[in-house]
């Protein structure tokens, strides 16, 4: 067994900034009212036609992360990318990366678990670096939510949160089994499913012949749903449990930490799990204020951000942790 750890780590999001009071101007809010319910003060949105897309943009992160890492991007031995948003509905974004690259015909794997979809990602990286299987990982978390909100007072709930993005990472082989990924933890509780989705386009119930027979203009079947409160009470429990799992995994205490990067879900969710551990603001980050709740790529881009501004450094522990959509959450331990 081997040991992985990452050694390459890059971001990329749109140079569109919009601001809280931006979105004054087309709904019912305010800067106080997004401020107060989420940190929130602007996000950065695609414009149509300036040529980012899911994939584009996770091209952009990973080339960054590739050259930090000091690969050759031929050494890929694979690419695992998270997103809910992809291109197409099908092919996934995976296989687009490996074209754009242009590398050789390596596997790519995409991974549908939302706002812990790159720890998902991640945690798949690790397993195959650390049975020997693969040497260096692409992994990927990228998000266009823009083109898919309702920008009106009818979806100002989920539509103010969500910004556009993507943050990759390198994962490769590492020797010294006492540094790198420690561990990994993944959980799923799928009878909240509903509490959090996007329903249609899809198979199960509603599909696009049924969007276009219907023409019906208050369908809100493929506009994103979120049941805040319940998504928050859930959140913070998950939170603090699998953070806690994660920690007594490899024998830590929480006074310990000296990096938490948690999913930017919402800057008083990230606050009260400050609180919930007694962590300092120096250990603890968050940017949510600058960019929204990017989904998948929201942890990739923290860690990148964290580690430029230097409060990352070789033999701290961080600790990274998601819940989203699914439910799913999950942690990685990483001793860096």
């Amino acid at each position: 067994m081997f040991n992985s750890k990452i050694t390459g780590l890059g971001y990329y999001v749109p140079k569109n900034v919009v601001t809280n009071d931006d979105l004054s101007k087309i709904m019912d809010t305010n800067d106080a009212w997004i401020q107060e319910r989420t940190g929130i003060q602007e996000r950065r949105h695609v414009k149509k036609g300036d040529g980012d897309t899911t994939t584009t943009m996770g091209v952009k992160a990973a080339k960054i992360a590739i050259e930090r890492s000091g690969i050759d991007k031929n050494d890929i031995d694979f690419i695992v990318f998270a997103t809910l948003s992809p291109d197409y509905y099908f092919p996934g974004p995976g296989v687009l990366v490996q074209r754009d690259l242009d590398i050789k015909t390596v596997g790519a794997l995409d991974v549908r678990n939302q706002c812990s979809g790159f720890i998902y990602a991640l945690s798949i990286a690790d397993q195959y670096v650390k049975t020997g299987m693969y040497k260096n990982v692409l992994v990927i978390g990228s998000e266009l939510h823009s083109h898919g909100l309702d920008m009106t007072t009818r979806g100002r709930g989920v539509s103010v949160i969500f910004g556009d993005g993507a943050g990759a990472a390198i994962v490769s082989r590492e020797e010294d089994a006492q540094k790198g990924i420690l561990s990994t933890h993944l959980h799923s509780e799928g009878q909240h499913a509903e509490e959090l989705s996007l329903i249609a386009p899809g198979m199960g119930k509603r599909w696009v012949t049924d969007i276009l027979e219907d023409n019906d203009p208050n369908d809100e079947s493929y506009l994103p749903y979120m049941n805040g409160p319940f998504v928050f009470k859930n959140a913070v429990v998950r939170f603090n449990e699998v953070i806690i799992e994660g920690l007594k995994a490899n024998n830590l205490e929480a006074k310990e930490i000296d990096m938490l990067v948690p999913h930017q879900a919402n800057l008083r969710i990230s606050q009260y799990i400050q609180k919930k551990f007694g962590l300092g603001d120096d250990q603890v980050f968050n940017n949510i204020m600058k960019y929204g709740n990017t989904t998948a790529a929201s942890i990739p881009i923290a860690l990148t951000e964290a580690w430029e501004q230097g409060k990352i450094k070789s033999g701290d522990l961080v600790v990274l942790a998601a819940f989203g959509s699914g439910f799913t959450w999950g942690s990685a331990i990483i001793r860096w």
